[in-house]
């Protein structure tokens, strides 16, 4: 796991699984016990975090497409739109980067 990390569609990957996660905990955990419950900390702790990996999750496919010589279209629509979505990481991470790696 650790020697994917050596290359940029690794790390992308990489970033991208944590940076769902972080999402799916913000939408899926967070929020409800904000609205629910009345209670901000964990929107207060995991918001950030989330704010955090989006930012690398966005530079780290920056650097991909300039390495790669990905099309904006590929790199706007195909990776960064993915991390707006829920789920869309994961779907990009398994249907797309994959093949990229192995040079589909």
């Amino acid at each position: 796991m650790f020697s994917s990390l050596k290359t940029g569609l690794g790390r992308l990957h990489a970033i991208g699984l944590f940076e769902g996660l972080s999402f799916l905990a913000l939408l899926g955990i967070a929020m409800p016990v904000k609205y629910l419950a009345g209670d901000p900390t964990l929107v207060r702790v995991i918001g950030p975090i989330h704010g955090l990996l989006f930012v690398f999750y966005v530079l780290a496919a920056i650097s991909v497409s300039i390495d790669e010589r990905w099309s904006f279209w590929r790199t706007t629509w195909k990776v960064l739109l993915a991390s707006v979505v829920p789920f869309g990481t994961f779907y990009i991470s398994r249907a797309w980067l994959d093949r990229q790696k192995k040079g589909a």
